[in-house]
């Protein structure tokens, strides 16, 4: 049997959340949200991800503020609006595709937050465009000529995981089945993490045990606040001299599974427009090997994975238990449909697809067998 096309189960407190492969689409924001709740545009992407016969579907960076939205277009989870139309969007998508776990990533931008979206420049955006005063570790802007951000207050950092709580209780209310926090890329928890971001001189900063002790803190109140998996996505290295480490990534991996992490994400860079990234095939897969056997965690490998032979060998090989893709989705989101066609695997798919197989992927839905009227 393929190990791409074996079960794999996500423990939480709650109960095992089962999925059918191990094959992930990994969160990827759309910029498409009206005053952080979800539109038609998020109902067409989420029933076609839902449709892709994937074993888990991580909904984009959800901002638990709007202060910590990157973009003033970006997905909320911050107060009974934004809420509301996640949760009827979402259930509206589901009952369009067959049965397949959930899982929301819940992020705030920091510094980075109050950006243009990525067709738009990405820049900085001033009040007179839309734009907000971005908050951080430090005021140390992301790049030279950007306004520094307000460095947060020990009275913000409460409040800010106070935020982080409450999305994650509604997220549980609508029947999400886990959580990502987004410790990567760049974003708040990773700007704590990076020493490059985190310039504080209290507690929360400094050395490794105060850089890590902000973000151990948010997911140990979501810990307890939230029944179902929970996990965090993590930059292994900023790939920058100076910066977070993939052994400082190991390490903080073991904290989070001493705290009830069910699983770590693993991706890299975001924090430094310094960084110089050795971009190839399966480029941090290295990493996630690494966090993988140091901490014990299940662990999702990501980046530049686009063939189901390099998936099915990353775990054959042990690298990882679970293979996460995004952009090969965003352009070919029955990806998993092919894959099952050259391993030798089967999906679920919705009636209305059954007859789409051609020839050479035959037997891919199971033992359904469509004849012609």
């Amino acid at each position: 049997m393929s190990h791409l096309f074996s079960e794999f189960t996500l423990t939480s407190p709650r109960g095992p959340v089962h999925l059918a492969n191990r094959g992930v689409i990994a969160p990827m924001c759309q910029y498409s949200a009206d005053h952080g709740q979800a539109t038609d545009w998020h109902l067409t992407h989420w029933a076609n991800m839902l449709n892709s016969g994937a074993g888990l579907f991580i909904i984009e960076a959800t901002a638990v503020t709007q202060r910590g939205r990157i973009t003033p277009t970006c997905l909320g989870l911050w107060d009974d609006a934004t809420a509301a139309a996640l949760s009827e969007t979402l259930g509206r998508a589901r009952r369009l595709a067959p049965p397949m776990p959930v899982c929301i990533q819940l992020s705030h931008a920091g510094r980075k937050g109050s950006s243009a979206a990525p067709w738009d420049g990405g820049k900085l955006l001033d009040a007179a465009h839309g734009g907000w005063q971005p908050e951080g570790p430090s005021n140390v802007p992301h790049l030279a000529e950007e306004t520094p951000p307000d460095a947060i207050s020990t009275q913000g950092l409460a409040d800010i995981q106070a935020a982080f709580v409450q999305a994650a209780q509604r997220a549980q209310a609508m029947g999400i089945d886990a959580v990502e926090l987004h410790g990567a890329h760049g974003y708040l928890l990773h700007q704590f993490l990076s020493p490059l971001s985190n310039h504080r001189s209290d507690g929360y900063g400094g050395n490794f045990e105060g850089r890590i002790r902000f973000p151990l803190e948010v997911f140990q109140a979501v810990r307890a606040a939230f029944q179902g998996s929970l996990g965090i996505r993590l930059s292994a290295t900023d790939w920058v001299e100076g910066g977070w480490t993939p052994e400082e990534t190991a390490d903080f991996a073991l904290r989070l599974k001493q705290a009830g992490a069910d699983f770590v994400h693993i991706s890299s860079g975001g924090v430094s427009p310094q960084q110089k990234i050795a971009i190839g095939p399966e480029y941090q897969v290295p990493f996630a090997k690494l966090i993988k056997q140091k901490s014990g965690l299940p662990t999702m490998a990501v980046g530049l994975i686009t063939t189901p032979q390099q998936a099915e060998d990353i775990l054959v090989r042990g690298d990882a238990d679970l293979v996460a893709l995004a952009r090969s989705f965003l352009y070919k989101p029955r990806w998993m449909w092919e894959a099952a066609a050259a391993l030798g695997g089967t999906v679920q798919a919705s009636h209305q697809y059954w007859r789409c197989m051609p020839r050479e992927a035959q037997g891919i839905f199971g033992a359904v067998r469509i004849g012609q009227r």
